[in-house]
């Protein structure tokens, strides 16, 4: 290969990784002050939620890998909602909501669906693209973790225990 060639290829791999980068969304500190309506009208605001921990799921219906957090989710919910944990999967705007609620239905969802029909919490969020993002908020408000992709199971479980026996 020329070193022309070797030269532009490192320079589009580099643009690539750059642009990738650029993509991922970036979300610390404290949580957005936002309140979601669910699937059956409920109004739920994370400040509400305040001294318990939580996770935010940005989801959608023809998602594989969200299909495949899905079981995890409602483990950990089973697992942890009687103690404090709260829980709430957000589909994203481009989700029919139709497709929402029958893929609610059919999985048995026991913790909240909302419906994201502007992006207006994905952006509140970091401007979440990718799906699943899911977020581990502390207590106190803040964001513990945050996992692009399946999150690592027995390693949230094992945060959220430990929060909630500081309790």
């Amino acid at each position: 290969m020329s070193r022309a060639k070797l030269f532009f290829a490192l320079l589009a791999f580099a643009l690539a990784v750059w642009l990738a980068w650029q993509a991922v969304p970036r979300m610390t500190g404290t949580v957005p002050e936002v309140t979601f309506t669910t699937i059956t009208g409920k109004q739920v605001a994370l400040r509400a939620w305040r001294g318990k921990p939580a996770i935010v799921t940005f989801w959608a219906t023809d998602c594989p890998s969200c299909m495949l957090e899905i079981p995890h989710l409602i483990d950990l919910y089973r697992q942890f909602h009687p103690q404090g944990l709260e829980m709430i999967a957000v589909a994203m705007a481009y989700d029919p909501p139709h497709h929402v609620v029958e893929m609610t239905r059919a999985r048995q969802l026991p913790y909240h669906v909302a419906l994201d029909l502007n992006s207006a919490h994905a952006f509140a969020f970091g401007d979440v693209q990718f799906t699943p993002t899911t977020f581990l908020i502390s207590p106190e408000g803040r964001i513990a973790e945050k996992s692009v992709g399946v999150f690592d199971f027995p390693s949230w479980q094992a945060r959220i225990a430990a929060m909630l026996n500081k309790g």
